[in-house]
């Protein structure tokens, strides 16, 4: 098993998925993802080009899962500190 500081993002405490990033990979990945959200609002507004621009947010968000997916801890519910 991984030591937890390997990481790229945390388990989030309660529930299922990740929280913020663990190391400054992480912080990279989640900027990264900031800054095309802001060029897909840019170059694709919602109020006239909505397909593209829901098409550009659900392939950068698939990624960003991915990337968590891949580099983050596994992923199972949790219920807090036990």
């Amino acid at each position: 098993m991984k030591n937890t500081s390997q990481y790229w993002f945390r388990a989030k405490q309660y529930g299922w998925g990740w929280g913020l990033p663990n190391t400054w990979h992480g912080w990279v990945v989640l900027v990264i993802f900031t800054v095309a959200l802001a060029l897909i609002f840019n170059f694709f507004p919602p109020d006239t080009d909505l397909a593209f621009f829901l098409i550009g947010v659900a392939i950068i968000s698939a990624m960003l899962i991915a990337v968590c997916y891949i580099k983050g801890e596994p992923p199972k519910w949790r219920w807090g500190n036990k």
